[in-house]
């Protein structure tokens, strides 16, 4: 019944023009009602690159369950009637970002864009958003310029970033005993941010940063040889190798890293970013014991389980946490809309500031009014042995579950929304 409800009240992309009442620029309701009949969102991510596991075009089915359960809840009642999906691929390039975004606003009627992985090009987004003064709810880039100097009005940061994998991981891992760390970060905004993060986590917590290196990014050739090699050389030599690096990058590093057998010689491995489909394309025997922060889970609990049914039946795969929050956002904005009578930007923001949440996602949640960070409970986890694993997928267990008001830092001085 839900599938077909979906079916029939949902405009595809490629029906937009014609069932769903045009293309093209259309104004924002200043007032009441939607400003051209219905709500369009906008997918903005990378679809054949290093991220498209992780997030990419299974984003858009997490949109579609959003849709189908607001649909589900409000009935008649429902504010919004008709609904869009659009989505673009932006490669991973800042540039191709930023023309995509105004794309998605002005040509595709796009309401609010979401996801947008690959910090350089989400910060490209948020200007685009300002300009525009339509709404954006970052999900897959960890920069915290974007609820810092970036911040804007029309901006929301919703899943993580780099304060809260370094406050988790790095924090947790020196405390553990682990002193001396060697930093390896793919060499653009979000790499660079989460040096310093995981720096300033491992120096509070009394550790060193032994040495620190900048890999290119994308790094076309897959290989990391230079840096694990050096790991070992260095004086003093390094507890813990602390790896940057996200989706398909992640993925070549620590095959290399179980090739030169570096913990065998002494040098365990942080992870600073990690999804599910990270484990599952190293199998948990590459990744065993391996303690990382995790912003949800599929297996936590019975909610997130039978999300997690729903989405594997319509992708075919489990979902990671920034399907989750895609799902979450989606809803949330919907939710939003619901309350305001109305898309109208400004209006929605209104009604998102300062709200309390608690769902699928965001677990003691709010959406702090000051900087648009949206907080929640995160997670100390720790990938299971193979003979630990009883299930495809379940390859995680949670060690520990950071409250949300340790899990991100407190609003920024630098945000002037």
């Amino acid at each position: 019944m839900r599938t077909k409800a979906l079916l029939v009240m949902f405009c595809s992309t490629a029906l937009l023009t014609t069932a769903c009442g045009g293309g093209g620029p259309q104004s924002t309701a200043a007032g009441g009602g939607l400003s051209d009949g219905k709500v369009v969102f906008g997918v903005l991510n990378d679809q054949s690159g290093a991220y498209s596991q992780l997030s990419g075009k299974n984003s858009i089915k997490a949109v579609e369950l959003a849709i189908a359960d607001y649909q589900e809840k409000y009935g008649d009642k429902a504010v919004v009637k008709e609904f869009g999906v659009e989505t673009a691929d932006h490669q991973n390039k800042p540039d191709v970002a930023n023309a995509k975004a105004a794309e998605l606003y002005d040509r595709k009627a796009v309401d609010v864009i979401l996801d947008v992985p690959t910090s350089s090009a989400a910060l490209k987004v948020a200007d685009v958003a300002k300009e525009k003064k339509k709404l954006y709810f970052n999900i897959s880039a960890a920069t915290t310029d974007l609820t810092g100097k970036s911040c804007n009005k029309y901006t929301f940061h919703y899943a993580y970033d780099t304060y809260m994998l370094a406050n988790g991981t790095g924090r947790n891992t020196t405390e553990e005993g682990r002193k001396n760390w060697y930093i390896v970060y793919p060499d653009y905004a979000f790499g660079q941010d989460m040096e310093k993060s995981f720096s300033a986590a491992v120096e509070a917590a009394g550790g060193k940063i032994v040495g620190r290196d900048a890999a290119p990014f994308p790094n076309t050739s897959g290989d990391f040889s230079t840096y694990l090699l050096k790991a070992p050389t260095l004086n003093p030599k390094p507890d813990v190798l602390g790896t940057m690096q996200a989706g398909a990058e992640l993925v070549a590093l620590v095959k290399q890293y179980n090739e030169f057998k570096l913990r065998d010689k002494g040098v365990g491995l942080a992870v600073g970013l990690m999804f599910l489909t990270d484990i599952h394309s190293l199998t948990p025997a590459a990744l065993a014991g391996t303690t990382y922060t995790d912003a949800w889970y599929w297996n936590y609990d019975l909610t997130n389980r039978t999300f997690a049914d729903r989405f594997q039946k319509a992708a075919g795969v489990r979902p990671t946490f920034a399907h989750a929050a895609n799902y979450s956002a989606a809803l949330q904005y919907l939710e939003a809309v619901q309350a305001a009578g109305t898309d109208g930007s400004d209006a929605v923001v209104k009604q998102l500031e300062g709200k309390t949440v608690n769902d699928l996602f965001l677990r003691n949640g709010k959406i702090r009014a000051e900087d648009h960070r949206v907080v929640h409970d995160a997670y100390l986890a720790q990938v299971k042995a193979p003979a630990e694993v009883t299930e495809e997928w379940d390859y995680v267990k949670i060690l520990r579950t950071i409250p949300a008001a340790e899990a991100f830092r407190t609003p920024s001085p630098d945000c002037k929304l």
